[in-house]
């Protein structure tokens, strides 16, 4: 008896009863907590290399074209999570001619907006320079860089839909395996064409082109049991249609939320430099987060999903609960972190003691945000699972432009100007809560939870 209610408090009897379970969240999570970690690393590996040459318009040029590509890719994530929703959708199902099918449609979606973002790249420099305003001698640098970049535009999309195909079919080993390919591709065309043929900035694009390319390739390859047969390949214009308007949705939500963590460096400036330089060492805080909340979601995606595939509801909110336990875990575990670490992780990233000082001022609001944002995190991967992708940008739009907004002007207009960077983090803190709890709301009125 005192055995039983010991396990119960450590939570083992918990562990054990659904321990298969628990090994089925994780074979997804870990190795997209890997894949996170490794992601970054494909501009890094450009930008350290490109640092040890001769000249810093170089390293400029390199960091500040990869940010724009990288901005770029990122709002077109939609990409990954419309096709894992479908994916693991059909996984469940069974249906393999759908699987096939939404391979097709997202390739076709990949080719032709890939080709749109190749075409108006010239623009694309114009608009980041117009925002940016760098000098003369960098902006080539760096136009130059970005032109090359994305003429792997469609190769860069298609390595979106290929991971949320693999994701959606809970073959999570071998999206990170992709990952981790594109690196060492990357990192080996960057020793022979940076290093070894001295192209600079023009060999690190190239580098990344051939990496992105690569990777599209062995991916398909991967994916050619649904494309070898061209007869059985088929175009349906309503299931097309669904699926770009869930690509749109998603869209619309991942710019709100860039709109958003974009205001924290931008409107920062209005402080002075030193107030922006603890923000964006604040916000790798962030970054960490994202690693471990990441992975649970990408479990929660592939499940939820699966099950509705399966059209099983009691599936459904088994893993969403015990997705939501470890979500709910792991954002403890980083308020704890935080706490104990956050002042020499800061010491990390700078050395500057102005930045340090003020960011410290600011590392309260770090330490309670892994409890405000894990919901938001969670939700998200639930609403992918489900397909309900009107709920995420719904859900967005509200709490970008119904919470953080009136908090950073409300904010701003209360506090005194030594203060005002509270307002900041508080309307983060408010954005990211308010998310979680329209989400939460959504869900309960799509009556997933509480109805069989």
């Amino acid at each position: 008896m005192i055995n039983t209610r010991i396990d119960k408090l450590l939570g083992i009897a918990w562990l054990n009863k659904y321990r298969s379970d628990h090994r089925a969240i994780f074979a997804i999570a870990l190795p997209m907590i890997l894949s996170n970690i490794a992601a970054p690393l494909l501009g890094l590996v450009d930008t350290a290399i490109i640092g040890h040459l001769d000249h810093n318009i170089y390293l400029g040029a390199v960091a500040l074209g990869a940010m724009v590509v990288s901005f770029t890719y990122l709002l077109a994530i939609f990409l990954r999570m419309s096709t894992t929703a479908e994916a693991a959708h059909a996984f469940g199902a069974g249906d393999e001619q759908a699987i096939r099918q939404l391979l097709i449609h997202a390739l076709l979606i990949c080719i032709g907006l890939g080709v749109v973002l190749l075409s108006a790249a010239p623009w694309l420099v114009k608009l980041a320079w117009w925002l940016i305003q760098p000098s003369a001698d960098l902006a080539e640098l760096a136009g130059q860089y970005i032109q090359i970049r994305l003429l792997a535009a469609p190769a860069a999309l298609i390595n979106l839909a290929v991971l949320g195909i693999l994701l959606g079919q809970q073959r999570s080993k071998q999206a990170m395996s992709l990952i981790i390919l594109m690196n060492l591709v990357n990192l080996a065309a960057d020793v022979v064409l940076v290093i070894g043929l001295q192209l600079n900035v023009i060999g690190a694009a190239w580098a990344s082109v051939i990496a992105e390319s690569t990777v599209a390739m062995v991916g398909l390859v991967w994916l050619r049991q649904w494309l070898i047969l061209p007869s059985k390949w088929r175009i349906e214009p309503a299931k097309l249609k669904q699926f770009v308007h869930m690509n749109g949705d998603i869209f619309v939500r991942s710019l709100l939320l860039q709109l958003c963590m974009a205001t924290m460096t931008g409107y920062a400036a209005k402080f002075g430099t030193v107030v922006v330089a603890a923000n964006a060492v604040l916000m790798q805080f962030l970054m960490l987060i994202s690693l471990g909340l990441d992975g649970i979601a990408y479990a929660v995606e592939a499940l939820v999903g699966a099950a509705r595939g399966r059209k099983d509801r009691q599936q459904i909110r088994h893993w969403m609960k015990l997705t939501l336990t470890w979500s709910a875990l792991f954002a403890l575990v980083y308020c704890l972190a935080f706490a104990l670490t956050g002042n020499w992780i800061i010491t990390q990233i700078t050395h500057l003691p102005d930045v340090i000082t003020t960011a410290q001022t600011y590392l309260p609001w770090l330490i309670a945000l892994p409890l405000l944002a894990h919901w938001s995190y969670y939700y998200d991967g639930v609403f992918v699972g489900l397909g309900l992708t009107r709920g995420m940008r719904n859900s967005m739009a509200i709490s970008a432009l119904g919470v953080f907004l009136p908090a950073v002007l409300v904010s701003q207009w209360l506090l005194a100007k030594n203060n005002a960077n509270h307002g900041l983090w508080l309307a983060l803190s408010l954005f990211l809560l308010a998310r979680g709890i329209t989400q939460a709301y959504l869900l309960r009125r799509y009556k997933i939870i509480h109805q069989d």
